[in-house]
């Protein structure tokens, strides 16, 4: 099951920035990485799949629905910075997070002790989030996107900020939901990292995919480049 699909998806902006005509479908069980250089569009790409940017042509479904109507209680995501309320301490700010997901105050104190051991957390659980450092505040972001057990996972650059201890527990993690059924999208510019855990990598430059990487590649580096520079050269001559 495609638990998210984008048809002929198209979001612009003033000045030409954006993504056009993207197709992008990520299943149960799947580890799905979406690469580009920095201003590729992957951002812009995730926010019209979560609903938090309306797509001016194209359709999206999230579980089957489509965005007026999704689930989204089914959904966890970090899309750019890590939503924390600074005086709040990491147990609050996951209490409050699940609750939002629709969980009781019993569950999300639960879903809070689990992942806060599950991301080693535990230890900041009564420290304040404008206390902690960024590689923290990151992982409470995280915690906060996996907690519930979403369907969906949709991650954008996630091991942003995180010691390479933080970045073993988010593989782990994700490897272990992947495992269990769910749908994750990453975007990264790690390519050796997403190569480890992904089932699929797309390539997206100027705002359209151009191409996919085989996560067991000899030279997924030299592999993305080529693929770049050959599209940048297409785009230069047209």
């Amino acid at each position: 099951m495609n638990r998210i699909q984008a048809d002929a998806v198209t979001r612009r902006f003033p000045g030409g920035a954006g993504i056009t005509g993207i197709d992008l479908h990520v299943a149960s069980g799947q580890i799905h990485a979406l690469v580009g250089l920095n201003g590729a569009g992957k951002t812009t790409l995730m926010r019209v799949l979560l609903g938090m940017l309306r797509p001016d042509q194209g359709t999206v479904t999230v579980n089957g629905r489509p965005l007026a109507s999704a689930d989204w209680s089914r959904v966890g995501h970090l899309v750019e910075t890590p939503l924390a309320y600074g005086e709040l301490d990491g147990r609050a700010n996951l209490v409050l997070a699940a609750r939002l997901h629709g969980a009781s105050r019993i569950q999300a104190l639960r879903m809070a002790e689990a992942v806060m051991a599950e991301l080693n957390l535990t230890g900041y659980a009564g420290v304040r989030a404008r206390r902690m450092s960024l590689g923290n505040r990151q992982r409470l972001g995280v915690a906060a996107a996996l907690q519930h057990d979403p369907q969906v996972i949709v991650l954008d650059e996630p091991t942003n900020a995180l010691d390479p201890a933080g970045v073993i527990l988010l593989r782990e993690a994700l490897l272990r939901r992947a495992a269990a059924g769910a749908a994750i999208l990453v975007s990264s510019h790690h390519l050796d990292e997403v190569a480890r855990i992904a089932h699929r990598i797309t390539v997206i430059n100027a705002g359209r995919v151009i191409g996919a990487l085989d996560p067991h590649g000899v030279d997924i580096e030299r592999s993305f480049f080529a693929l770049v520079h050959d599209d940048d050269t297409h785009r230069s001559l047209t």
